[in-house]
Order: C-alpha cells, then sequence, then structure tokens
C-alpha cells in the first residue's frame, strides 16, 4: 500500500509542482551548498534540479529543503543536503564514469549522481526501500540507475570495476570488496566510525593498485548492516 502511495504522490506533485518548490531548492543550494565552499557546476545544477520533496515521506514533505537528514523509515535517514552536494562533489562525477553506491535509501543520493554520470548502480539491504526507491527511479524516468535489494558489503562484482563508490552508512571499517572493485585512480567516499557516534568520512584513492586514504570530516551516519542470512 505504502508503494502505490509514493507512486501516486510523485504523478501528483510532480504534475502540479508548484514554484515554492523550485525556490527552495534554488535557497537549499545557495544557503546550505554554496555558502559551505561546494561550487561545481555539475553538482549544483544536480541540485537544483532533483525534486528532493518526492524522495521524502508524504507527511514529512516540509522538512525536505532543511539543513539536516530527514526520516525515511526503516531506522534510515535521508543525508543532509549539503552532505549530498559534499560528497558529490568529492567524488568528482563526470559524464563517463560508472558509479557504485551502498545504500540507496530514498533513491535521492542516486538521482543526483545520475544527473551527472553514465551509469549508476546502488544497493540496498531494506527491502522496502530497494522496492519504493525502484519506483521512484521508474517514474522520474531515471534509465541510467540500476538498483537491487542485496548485501551492500559484497558490492556488485558483476559489473565492476567502478569509477566512482559513494557509501551512505558507515561500517567500522571499509569493506575489502569494496576496494577491491574500485577502479584504477577511482575514487570513494565512504563514513566510517562507531555506530550512532561521530565517524570520519573518507576519501579513499586507488593508486598504481594501492589505496591512499585522506580525512574529509567529521560526520554523523546510520551504521552498515549485513544481512545476517548470507
Amino acid at each position: 500500500m505504502r508503494s502505490i502511495l509514493i507512486i501516486l504522490s510523485i504523478m501528483i506533485v510532480g504534475l502540479f509542482q508548484s514554484d515554492k518548490y523550485t525556490e527552495e531548492r534554488e535557497k537549499m543550494v545557495r544557503e546550505q551548498i554554496i555558502a559551505r565552499d561546494v561550487t561545481g557546476k555539475e553538482t549544483l545544477d544536480a541540485m537544483r534540479k532533483v525534486p528532493r520533496h518526492l524522495f521524502i515521506p508524504e507527511d514529512l514533505v516540509n522538512e525536505a529543503y532543511d539543513d539536516r537528514p530527514v526520516s525515511i523509515g526503516y531506522g534510515q535517514t535521508i543525508s543532509q543536503p549539503y552532505i549530498v552536494a559534499y560528497m558529490t562533489e568529492v567524488s568528482k562525477p563526470t559524464p563517463k564514469k560508472k558509479v557504485l553506491e551502498i545504500g540507496t535509501g530514498s533513491g535521492y543520493q542516486a538521482a543526483i549522481l545520475a544527473e551527472i554520470v553514465d551509469t549508476v548502480y546502488t544497493i540496498e539491504i531494506v527491502p522496502e526501500l530497494a522496492t519504493e526507491s525502484y519506483m521512484r527511479f521508474k517514474e522520474l524516468g531515471y534509465k541510467n540507475i540500476v538498483a537491487k535489494h542485496g548485501d551492500e558489503y559484497k558490492g556488485w562484482p558483476e559489473h565492476a570495476p567502478f569509477d566512482i563508490i559513494i557509501v551512505t552508512a558507515a561500517p567500522n571499517q571499509v569493506p575489502e570488496p569494496l576496494i577491491e572493485q574500485l577502479a584504477e585512480d577511482g575514487r570513494m567516499v565512504i563514513p566510517v566510525g562507531a555506530a550512532m557516534g561521530i565517524q570520519e568520512l573518507l576519501l579513499l584513492v586507488k593508486d598504481k593498485g594501492k589505496i591512499k586514504r585522506s580525512r574529509l570530516s567529521f560526520v554523523r551516519f546510520v551504521p552498515f548492516t549485513r544481512d545476517k542470512d548470507k
């Protein structure tokens, strides 16, 4: 029933989308993102274009453009707009690149990336969220996003290597399969640290088969979970 409501909401809001949301996105980009020194044109254009309110539960839609994460159910959140923009820019997306996203959630980060890159492969461990995000992508016309439900720790080896890997939940350490699936000169942006505590957002770059790590900032993400049946 929830999935049907999501489709109907996207169709209705898409048909009657008011200038309010365009103005709110512009304000979000200006006050939350550019003001914090994210200035890449591709990233800013994507943040202005993607209707964040369609990735938020209907009862929380008024919070869509607030400067904070928002609950999407199942113990998960849609990240703060600035964090989405920052992780996107740090990953250096370009039109020919292939991306793996770990943790689809509502699908917002994948949609932002899909506005810039060739293809986004995204995995979600919560089956309900995987279904809902798939429906959003379909209704919004994202043909360059390939989504599935599965164990995120394993990545997606069938489509590796990836030029970019973005992880939207925090493991205690970087999963080895993701390092293996990162292409030469590829970039991985991932939060690492204890659940429900302050974590480090890391940038990993593969250079001649070796990984170079840089600390970007301190963040707080939902914990990385694994499929207990696998």
